[in-house]
């Protein structure tokens, strides 16, 4: 790499450190969120991100300390046993940056991508236990060091990228079910960011791990990423929204706990009862954010019964609660047109309990089996 190249990549370099460092003071010490005031953010997650940015910013300044020092030492170096004692330096000092930017990167990271699925915590020392072979890899590259033990440890690390991306994406996929079996309103809760920023993250270490020290054009595609990369990670874990108190309840799996023995139980063939009075007669399913446990409490049960009931009658809490909201829309709109009163479809879905248009229609045409301005216009002809 030319003198040029090298004052760019240094400079790429320079801003994704200070970068992450912003980040990481910005998550720790302002206790207010400035990307949306309304929202608040989980503490863990919010933590979790600030660990991982502290851990970049730290694997940053090691690396360009590093680079420097290592000049200094080949441009002293000029016999042959300074210059094997210089790369015999070298060599250790990559090593233990290597493992230290796998062990801390991959914790960190992982932690913060568990966060963002609040249904359970997850453990993170089987990330830890997975970083120790590539550990052993560099020393036995660092004892023999013919190249084998090296290309054996970048291909271990492209390995347990994929193996974590792949757990990661199924425990975003139950996570989405939870979602569902819980919560009537997915806004703001929805993982489609939360799968954009797994494979990004992977990405990025694959291109890290396996192809930066390689080939220097990965150098900067890395390093011209990161720092958008590092915004977006900012921007998710300042707009997720912390669930109501449902966070990390559960350990072992992702149902709700047992019903304490001094709640107020109904029976499942009960339940259904309570639901058409406190819930359906009362509109109470118009009531935005209403989760499946504020509804337990709502008609006197508890929501693991709940959650028994619903699974009982093929539905989600989500399918429940959405069914009935969209009942409401379509008594809306006819009693609309019947007395010619002027509407919007976004309208009446407002008034029907949908946060979003969007949400309403997607789950508008699950149900109906028809888009909502198709619906409109086979039924009375109004678009």
């Amino acid at each position: 790499m030319n003198s040029v190249g090298d004052l760019l990549y240094i400079m790429l370099y320079g801003g994704a450190t200070m970068a992450s460092l912003i980040a990481c003071l910005y998550l720790l010490l302002r206790k207010g969120n400035a990307f949306a005031p309304d929202v608040t953010p989980p503490l863990t997650l919010r933590r979790w991100a600030a660990a991982f940015f502290a851990v970049s910013c730290l694997g940053h300044f090691w690396w360009l300390l590093l680079y420097f020092y290592s000049r200094h030492l080949n441009m002293i170096g000029v016999m042959e046993a300074s210059v094997l004692d210089t790369r015999h330096l070298n060599m250790i000092g990559v090593m233990v940056a290597s493992v230290l930017d796998c062990v801390g990167m991959l914790t960190t990271i992982a932690g913060t991508l568990s966060a963002m699925l609040q249904d359970r915590k997850r453990p993170l020392w089987p990330v830890v236990i997975a970083t120790m072979p590539y550990a052993v890899l560099w020393a036995l590259h660092l004892a023999y060091p013919d190249g084998l033990f090296l290309d054996m440890a970048i291909a271990y690390m492209v390995l347990s990228c994929v193996l974590l991306t792949v757990y990661l994406v199924f425990a975003a996929w139950r996570y989405r079910h939870w979602l569902c079996d819980n919560y009537a309103d997915l806004e703001h809760k929805e993982i489609r960011s939360s799968y954009i920023m797994i494979f990004i993250t992977v990405l990025l270490l694959i291109l890290f791990f396996g192809f930066e020290s390689r080939y220097k054009v990965i150098g900067f595609i890395v390093q011209f990423l990161e720092i958008p990369f590092f915004g977006l990670m900012l921007w998710r874990v300042e707009t997720l929204q912390q669930l109501d108190g449902m966070t990390g309840v559960d350990t072992e799996d992702s149902l709700p706990a047992e019903p304490e023995e001094t709640a107020p139980l109904a029976t499942l063939s009960g339940i259904g009862a309570l639901l058409k009075r406190h819930c359906e007669d009362t509109q109470l399913y118009l009531k935005q954010d209403l989760s499946l446990s504020q509804l337990s409490q709502t008609i006197g049960t508890n929501h693991y019964y709940l959650s028994q009931y619903f699974t009982q009658q093929g539905l989600t809490y989500n399918a429940y609660i959405n069914g009935l909201r969209i009942n409401h829309f379509i008594n809306l709109y006819h009693e609309a047109v019947a007395t010619q009163r002027s509407f919007t479809a976004q309208q009446l879905a407002s008034e029907s309990g949908f946060r979003s248009y969007s949400t309403f229609s997607a789950a508008f045409k699950q149900r109906i089996g028809q888009t909502v301005t198709a619906w409109m216009r086979d039924t009375t002809g109004v678009e």
